[in-house]
C-alpha cells in the first residue's frame, strides 16, 4: 500500500552477544555452539542464595570501544541496575542491566544517531515441545550489548543498511559473531506512521531475526497501521511479534514503561568511575581501534577497486585481511587484478566447493598466481584453473602451473600448430571471416584457447591465426 502523506518513523533496538571467554557476571563459559543443555552453569547465573556477581572487564571494553569507534561519550560514571521482572528464563527475578547511566551515549553509524550502549545479561533459551516449555540455562547471563537509535530512519532499506553496517562493526572490532540465525544479534524495531510532521503511535516489533525479516516487517507494519489510519481507526501502542511464514506482525502485549520494570541500582555491585580506571582511558580505547570498516571501505575505493569489489571485500573481514596482505607492496594493477580474482574467481569456489574461508589458498601462493597473470605466463582461463586446485588441495603455484600444463604458451611453432588445427577445422567459419564478419576470428580464438586447454597466449594466437587464414 503506497501513500505518500504518511512518513514513516523507525527507531531500533539491537541485541548483540558479546564474544567473552566468559558469561557477564561469573566465570561460566561463554560458548553459543554448545549443545549440551545446562552445562555452562554455576551457583551465581543460576542465582543461588548468597551468591554474588563480579562485573566482566572484557565485556565493558568492548561496549566501549563500540562507543569510540561511533563517536559517542563515553561515561565518566556509570552502573548497573536490577530489571525486575519475572519470567521463567530469568533465573532470578530480575535481570541485571542499565538504566540511567549507560556506558555509552550518543554516536553515529551509517548516518543514524545512536541514543545510548548499555550493557547487560542475556536470558536463557526458552525451548517449546508441544504442551512442555523446556529451559537451556546456558545463555543465560551471557553478556549483551544493547543499542538504541534515535527515531531518525525512514525506511525499511535504511534500517536494514544500518544492521549490516553494525554487525560489520561489532566482527570487525572482535567483540562479536553476531550471526542473526544463531540468535546472536537481535533486532527490534519501533515503528510509527504519520503526516504532516507529526509522529504516530510507537509499535514495537520483536522476533527479527534475519535481515530480510527487519525489511519485511517493517513495510508490513508500516502499510498496516497506514491501513487503520485510513479507515479512521487508532493505532494502539503495542509489542507486536513477527510472523516469519505469514510475513506478517502478530499482537502480544500491551507495551510497557520504563516505570514497570521498577529500575533501582544494584546493590551486588559496585558504581564504576571509568576516567580512573587506566584500560579504560580515552588514549587505551583509541589505540584499541582496529581500522574501522568505512575507513577500509574508503581506502580501497583510492585503490581504485570498483564500489562492488570494495563492498564486497569490506563485508567479509576474512576476505579482507587476505586481500590486504596479499597486495602489500604491490601496485595499483597489480591490486585491481587480485582483487578481482578474489570476488569473483575466489568467492565463487567458495559457494561451489563449499568451502570456509580461503580453503587452503595461501596468500603467497596467490600472490605468485596473480603475478604469473601480469607477465603473461598465465591466461586468464589457465588462473581459473590452478585456483580450484590451489583453493583445493594448496600447494606452491608454479609447481601446479607447471605440473598441469598450464603456463601460457608463446611459442611460433606451438602457436601455429594450433591456429593450423583449428582452420582446418572449421572452414565455413574461417570463409565468413575472409568474408569481412570480425566475429567470426573471435570463434576461432575461443577454439584455440580450447584446443590449447588455457595455455596459449590469447593475442598471439590471433596473430597466427591470421596468418594462417592468409596462408
Amino acid at each position: 500500500m503506497a501513500n505518500t502523506e504518511y512518513l514513516p518513523t523507525i527507531g531500533l533496538e539491537v541485541h548483540a552477544e558479546l564474544k567473552t571467554r566468559t558469561k557477564m557476571f561469573c566465570d561460566s563459559k561463554n560458548d553459543p555452539d554448545e549443545k549440551r543443555p545446562n552445562v555452562n552453569i554455576c551457583p551465581v547465573c543460576m542465582a543461588h542464595p548468597g551468591t554474588l556477581p563480579v562485573i566482566n572487564q572484557e565485556a565493558v571494553r568492548y561496549i566501549l570501544l563500540m562507543g569510540q569507534a561511533l563517536g559517542g561519550k563515553i561515561a565518566d560514571y556509570t552502573e548497573f541496575d536490577r530489571k525486575n521482572y519475572f519470567y521463567p528464563d530469568i533465573p532470578k527475578g530480575y535481570q541485571i542491566s542499565q538504566y540511567k547511566y549507560p556506558l555509552v551515549s550518543g554516536g553515529v553509524l551509517q548516518g543514524v544517531s545512536i541514543t545510548r550502549i548499555h550493557l547487560e545479561e542475556d536470558t536463557a533459551r526458552s525451548i517449546h515441545q508441544g504442551d512442555v516449555s523446556l529451559i537451556d540455562f546456558n545463555r543465560a547471563g551471557v553478556p549483551l550489548m544493547e543499542l538504541v537509535t534515535e527515531p531518525v530512519i525512514h525506511s525499511a532499506l535504511e534500517a536494514v543498511a544500518f544492521g549490516k553496517e553494525l554487525q560489520l562493526l561489532l566482527r570487525t572490532l572482535g567483540a562479536g559473531d553476531a550471526n542473526m540465525e544463531k540468535g546472536e544479534m537481535r533486532v527490534e524495531a519501533n515503528i510509527s506512521v504519520g503526516k504532516g510532521g507529526v509522529l504516530g503511535t510507537k509499535v514495537e516489533v520483536k522476533n527479527l531475526n534475519s535481515f530480510r525479516a527487519v525489511e519485511r516487517a517493517i513495510l508490513y507494519e508500516v502499510n498496516r497501521q497506514i491501513g487503520l489510519l485510513e479507515k479512521g481507526e487508532k493505532v494502539v501502542q503495542e509489542t507486536r511479534g513477527w510472523n516469519d511464514a505469514r510475513e506478517e506482525t502478530y499482537s502480544q502485549r500491551l507495551k510497557e514503561d520504563s516505570h514497570d520494570y521498577r529500575y533501582f541500582p544494584d546493590p551486588d555491585l559496585p558504581k564504576l568511575s571509568l576516567g580512573e580506571i587506566p584500560e579504560f582511558s580515552q588514549e587505551s580505547l583509541k589505540v584499541g581501534l582496529p581500522e574501522l570498516p568505512w575507513q577500509r571501505r574508503s581506502r580501497y575505493l583510492e585503490y581504485g577497486l570498483k564500489a562492488e569489489d570494495a563492498e564486497t571485500m569490506t563485508s567479509d573481514t576474512e576476505l579482507a585481511s587476505f586481500f590486504d596482505a596479499t597486495i602489500e607492496g604491490k601496485d595499483k594493477e597489480f591490486i585491481s587484478r587480485a582483487a578481482n580474482y578474489l570476488t569473483s574467481d575466489v568467492l565463487g569456489l567458495r559457494a561451489a566447493l563449499q568451502f570456509e574461508g580461503m580453503g587452503k589458498l595461501s596468500v603467497e601462493s596467490f600472490r605468485s598466481l596473480v603475478d604469473m597473470i601480469l607477465d603473461s605466463r598465465l591466461s586468464s582461463r589457465g588462473a581459473k584453473d590452478a585456483l580450484v586446485i590451489l583453493v583445493r588441495d594448496g600447494g606452491d603455484t608454479e609447481s601446479v602451473v607447471e605440473a598441469k600444463g598450464l603456463l601460457q604458451q608463446s611459442g611460433g611453432e606451438f602457436l601455429s600448430s594450433v591456429a593450423k588445427k583449428i582452420v582446418g577445422a572449421h572452414p565455413e567459419v574461417v570463409e565468413e571471416y575472409i568474408k569481412g564478419k570480425e566475429t567470426s576470428l573471435q570463434f576461432l580464438v575461443g577454439q584455440g584457447m580450447k584446443e590449447s586447454r588455457g595455455s596459449a597466449n590469447p593475442e598471439l594466437l590471433r596473430e597466427a591465426l591470421q596468418k594462417e587464414i592468409k596462408g
